[in-house]
């Protein structure tokens, strides 16, 4: 679908069942422990997008031998024990936040010397709050364009020592996830404390994958994390989920279509903190039965989507979504907990106010990033994507009710789902 414009098609009317492709939070996590692990790793169900192509681009470039199976979602990785194969390496982590972070993480700490580039895109997110670390750890970092943004040098005589640092986690809870998935390469003891709590319900994903790697991160407080000195990872196969944010956008199809959804596979003692956006369908009149073969979503039972006020702090990628499907609920949606959105791929919070009005939908936000969207009935309008995977899948919600809803440049979804509109066509308009 090489195309500048797509017109999203109107939905047949029947029930909604769906494959995804495998989640990128944990396949981009489980690169990295591959890596940081001693022998061969299979990966079962790998997704493979363009964040996903990066963080592989990267880990040759770095020396590891990588096998890749793209027919088959499957990716063998020949780690060393934590030892990077290239003492001297470029990279490019593209517009892949987890592979800019975890990857800026490994090197930091690591012996070496590295230069990292990225995109436009990546050079204007945050990464000062993981540099900064980083350098308080003893890592020499240098900034050939601007400083704390890529591109980035690191130039390291040997590994960094400093057993103990503080972390920032108010823009990006991914800055803990890359010192912790990172910190089996100290040999004693290393002690994390975090400043902010943003997104903390997503560290759990990184911590109980880490588990299943054979690595025990201990919590001594709510914000104190200790990983043992002698912790190391375990080679091995791993099937990665399929990817619940992914999943959001049909079960959030449920309620305007007034259809049932399922998405294959999806779970709720799933990885990924997602899952949580189908409990705000809950409260908004859906319901829902775990199948064997997946959660199945029902719509509400009268008709009507029930407003409400929702904190997704916790799962903060489903903002746009739940902001999409908002004009059809009977009363105000206030969507909070997501001010750090306006640092994420776009501002987060200008695109859904913007493709909003575009629609002839009401929508206000507050200085604390506090959205307010009110029922309306959208007409037709062109959804302007600020090259964003989320607002392309998002905003093609209401175009399956809506005639003429066009989304600008639909190929910005290959960051994560790059056949998301035709899998869209195959599963809902046919």
């Amino acid at each position: 679908m090489e195309q500048e414009k797509y017109e999203v098609k109107k939905a047949a009317g029947h029930p909604v069942l769906v494959q995804v492709p495998g989640s990128k939070s944990i396949t981009n996590r489980a690169l990295l422990i591959a890596a940081l692990a001693d022998g061969v790793s299979t990966l079962y169900g790998v997704l493979f997008s363009d964040d996903s192509r990066h963080f592989l681009k990267a880990l040759e470039d770095l020396g590891f031998p990588v096998e890749i199976d793209e027919p088959n979602a499957i990716v063998k990785i020949t780690g060393f024990g934590g030892k990077i194969p290239k003492n001297e390496a470029g990279i490019n982590v593209g517009s892949a936040g987890t592979a800019a972070r975890f990857l800026t993480a490994y090197l930091g700490i690591s012996g070496g010397n590295y230069h990292i580039s990225s995109s436009e895109q990546m050079k204007k997110r945050p990464m000062e709050e993981l540099l900064t670390a980083l350098e308080e750890m003893g890592s020499c970092i240098a900034y050939p364009e601007q400083p704390y943004h890529f591109p980035v040098v690191i130039k390291n005589d040997s590994p960094v020592k400093k057993q103990e640092v503080t972390i920032d986690v108010d823009k990006s809870s991914q800055f803990l996830s890359a010192l912790l998935i990172s910190s089996v390469l100290f040999e004693q003891d290393f002690i994390i404390h975090v400043k902010g709590h943003h997104g903390m319900a997503d560290v759990d994903m990184p911590v109980k994958m880490m588990e299943q790697f054979g690595v025990q991160v201990i919590r001594q407080s709510a914000d104190t994390f200790r990983i043992p000195g002698d912790a190391f990872y375990r080679a091995g196969e791993y099937r990665i989920e399929p990817d619940v944010s992914a999943a959001s956008y049909f079960y959030a199809m449920c309620p305007v279509l007034k259809v049932p959804a399922k998405v294959e596979n999806v779970h709720w003692n799933s990885l990924q903190g997602d899952t949580f956006f189908l409990h705000v369908l809950e409260e908004m009149g859906c319901h829902s039965k775990e199948e064997t073969d997946g959660i199945c979503l029902y719509p509400p039972e009268d008709g009507k989507i029930q407003g409400g006020t929702f904190d997704l702090s916790a799962f903060s990628d489903q903002t746009l979504t739940l902001a999409a499907i908002a004009c059809f609920a009977d009363s105000p949606v206030i969507i909070k907990g997501i001010a750090h959105i306006r640092y994420q791929e776009c501002d987060r919070i200008h695109a859904i106010l913007y493709n909003l009005k575009q629609m002839g939908i009401r929508g206000k936000e507050t200085a604390e990033g506090e959205l307010t969207i009110y029922p309306g009935k959208p007409h037709a309008g062109e959804i302007h994507t600020f090259e964003d995977h989320r607002v392309a899948m998002a905003f093609s919600i209401p175009g399956l009710v809506t005639d003429q809803i066009v989304i600008e440049n639909p190929m910005c979804c290959k960051k994560t789902f790059e056949n998301y509109f035709e899998v869209l066509e195959q599963s809902v308009c046919i």
